[in-house]
């Protein structure tokens, strides 16, 4: 595990010193919008308004899934765990109401994502491979949620995911609300792609995940709205939410992001907010008003303003800080980012 973590820091270290100049690019995409003021919670589900992971056994959060079953309780898992672990997170407290082992799997070896499907599925993707993108398959593992919340083993079925292209390193999966289908994005630097799977996984055989359509970003994640009519992704600096339009997704505009080691995105349940997490100990989640919802700050933007010096971004009034003072703010950012990725 320790040579795991190492190499994994290391190749962390080099991928952020080597693509200087996109990250730049990236933060006038996202880091300039004005952050969205994060309403009171109290009229949505707990959690609405943002909260804070408290459980010491979570420290590298890399996925995040509202449940559906539990209204304000939060799905999240570890990048890298002593084992096969999921944890339930109270969003009114910040606190772990569950953790639960799954059985049936194998050793995981770079879990990533979390989505909940039709049926309160509960779909985990093993599907990182980050240092050297060199696995000839990935696994994502399906089980029921539980109905009670509390510490107890639950049997999974272990999926083998293989893609038309050959391997890749992914940390975002989605699972469509209505009809149950499984998308993977890769992380890519230049932009990856919507990986579509089966219309149905398969236990007994290999499931073949083929590219559709671009994605413009270097993903982190990526989430469903309740309503599966609205695709969000993020990705460490910046954000941005499609339209589905029956998986050829139509690109609408920015999301803005905490910047840092972001690494999760879940819709609310009612649809009405965007949360976004991020890693380490005592991980912050942050909440954005639902991109596209319009009427005021953080609703997210168009992309019709991307060139402007200024001004509205489109349907959610997001106004761009685009000039000299804004270079600067956005550049130190980064340096302190670079600094930051090259210790962890």
């Amino acid at each position: 595990m320790t040579a795991d973590v190492n190499a994994r820091a290391g190749w962390q270290a080099w991928r952020m010193r080597r693509p200087f100049a996109l990250l730049a690019s990236a933060l006038l995409v996202g880091a300039f919008a004005v952050p969205a003021s994060a309403a009171d919670g109290a009229d949505g589900p707990a959690g609405s308004d943002g909260f804070t992971i408290k459980d010491p056994r979570i420290t590298e959060s890399s996925g995040l899934a509202a449940s559906r079953l539990h209204p304000g309780i939060y799905w999240t898992h570890n990048d890298q765990d002593t084992g096969p672990y999921i944890y339930a997170v109270d969003g009114a407290t910040g606190e772990t109401v569950a953790r639960v082992a799954l059985s049936g799997v194998g050793t995981p070896r770079d879990v990533e994502a979390i989505a909940i499907g039709p049926g309160n599925r509960i779909f985990v993707g093993d599907i990182g491979d980050n240092d050297g993108v060199t696995w000839p398959y990935v696994w994502i593992y399906e089980l029921p949620e539980p109905k009670q919340l509390k510490d107890q083993t639950v049997k999974a079925t272990q999926y083998v995911v293989k893609y038309t292209d050959g391997s890749r390193d992914a940390e975002s999966m989605v699972v469509h609300p209505k009809t149950g289908r499984v998308y993977i994005i890769d992380k890519n630097e230049d932009g990856g792609h919507l990986y579509e799977g089966p219309a149905k996984l398969s236990a007994s055989g290999t499931n073949v995940f083929k590219p559709t359509v671009p994605v413009d970003l270097w993903a982190t994640d990526a989430a469903f709205s309740p309503d599966g009519e609205q695709l969000a992704v993020r990705g460490y600096l910046g954000g941005i939410w499609y339209d589905w339009n029956g998986g050829k997704i139509q690109r609408k505009g920015r999301i803005s992001v905490p910047l840092g080691q972001g690494e999760s995105a879940t819709y609310t349940t009612d649809g009405k907010k965007l949360l976004l997490g991020m890693e380490g100990a005592n991980s912050p989640v942050k909440a954005e008003d639902v991109p596209g919802a319009g009427g005021g700050p953080g609703g997210g933007g168009s992309d019709s303003a991307a060139g402007d010096s200024g001004g509205s971004d489109g349907p959610g009034g997001v106004t761009l800080k685009v000039g000299a003072v804004g270079l600067l703010v956005a550049l130190a950012a980064l340096l302190g980012l670079r600094r930051l990725f090259r210790r962890r």
